[in-house]
């Protein structure tokens, strides 16, 4: 196996406390910021609205201003307009969040609006997608359903594998780590969509399994070679032994989701930032959220040397 860091004895532990106060911070962070926003910028597929993709004759991009006022006009909340694509392609897509659920009363009106504000730049619709408000508050609710009992079957599973200590200090990092993703969407503004859930559910998966691997390291540890040591010192052995592994998997992860991120489409960065942002959280509870966790459980709390 190939190893970047090896017999290294780095003091993981010793940092705990700090590392703990930083990401309660974060967090306090967060929770201020989706307070600022009055909640978090979901997409239609959670909100409900409709997305009316179009491409124009001539190039659009100088008229955003004038076309997001004329929009406006029509009294369907704020609209969200975006380019797609390269600019020479002249494609525009944009998104109200209208209470109507008549999918045609709202084209006909966003037709009108832009007829009269970019008369002399004909355009064709290419795409129409419709959530109705309905819809959107069930995906929203299955969703937060889905994500709540995924961890409570982690919890079980992680219980019945180790013991109730490790599935306790394995599933608390998980809260922390979609918290963190969540407060950073929240502080970017951007949108949450079906696609961030999957990054999400992705990024449980992958910090998890990080998680269980020093786990299963410091149960070996505890059962064998290092027997009879304080449990803190335990943890730490574990933490190095596993350190090139926990670093070329996270850090070759993190580099596909980059370049995901920069050269993939704008239908995939907000998944891909999500997954970039899970894996660096990830990596770090693990270090140093996870593993002090399980010595304080076991009363054994790290004392800097």
């Amino acid at each position: 196996m190939l190893q970047f860091f090896k017999n290294t004895k780095y003091n993981f532990l010793r940092y705990a406390k700090i590392a703990v106060c930083c990401s309660v911070a974060f967090i306090a962070v967060s929770v201020a910021s989706v307070a600022m926003h009055r909640g978090f910028n979901m997409s239609i597929d959670f909100a409900g609205g409709t997305t009316v993709h179009l491409k124009f004759e001539k190039p659009v991009r100088d008229e955003l201003s004038a076309i997001r006022n004329a929009v406006s006009a029509l009294n369907f909340g704020a609209p969200e307009i975006k380019t797609i694509g390269p600019a020479e392609q002249n494609e525009l897509q944009i998104t109200v969040r209208s209470k109507t659920e008549d999918v045609n009363t709202v084209v006909d009106a966003l037709r009108g609006a832009l007829e009269g504000e970019m008369a002399g730049n004909a355009f064709t619709v290419l795409r129409i997608e419709n959530v109705g408000p309905k819809i959107g508050g069930e995906l929203t609710r299955d969703a937060v359903i889905a994500s709540v009992l995924a961890l409570i079957s982690i919890l079980v599973y992680v219980g019945l594998r180790f013991k109730l200590s490790y599935a306790v200090a394995s599933v608390i990092p998980l809260f922390h780590d979609v918290c963190i993703t969540l407060g950073v969407f929240s502080l970017m503004n951007l949108e949450l969509t079906l696609p961030f859930l999957a990054a999400v559910m992705t990024v449980i998966g992958y910090s998890l399994n990080d998680t269980i691997v020093v786990f299963d390291r410091i149960r070996e540890n505890v059962k064998g070679g290092l027997r009879g040591k304080a449990f803190n010192d335990v943890v730490n052995a574990s933490l190095n032994q596993t350190l090139s592994r926990t670093i070329i998997t996270s850090g070759t992860t993190f580099l596909t989701v980059m370049a995901l991120y920069i050269l993939g489409s704008d239908s995939i960065k907000d998944f891909a930032l999500a997954l970039a942002i899970g894996v660096a959280i990830g990596t770090y509870s693990t270090l140093f959220i996870a593993a002090p966790m399980l010595g304080w459980w076991n009363k054994k709390w790290p004392i800097a040397k």
